[in-house]
């Protein structure tokens, strides 16, 4: 739980376009192949990101 509170803190931070450091990307890509709910979560962003972009 402690991992998937930090991986989407770091999905947040990543879509609001801040850079992740080495160790922030290197968790977050690993922590994204073990996790479903993570993985679920950032499509979920990706898809409402894209829906947003072509709305503007």
């Amino acid at each position: 739980m402690k991992k998937c509170r930090k991986a989407t803190a770091l999905i947040s931070k990543q879509h609001d376009k801040l850079p992740l450091e080495a160790k922030e990307k290197l968790f977050l890509q690993t922590h994204l192949l073990v996790c479903p709910h993570c993985r679920a979560y950032k499509q979920q962003i990706d898809v409402i990101e894209k829906a947003i972009k072509k709305l503007f």
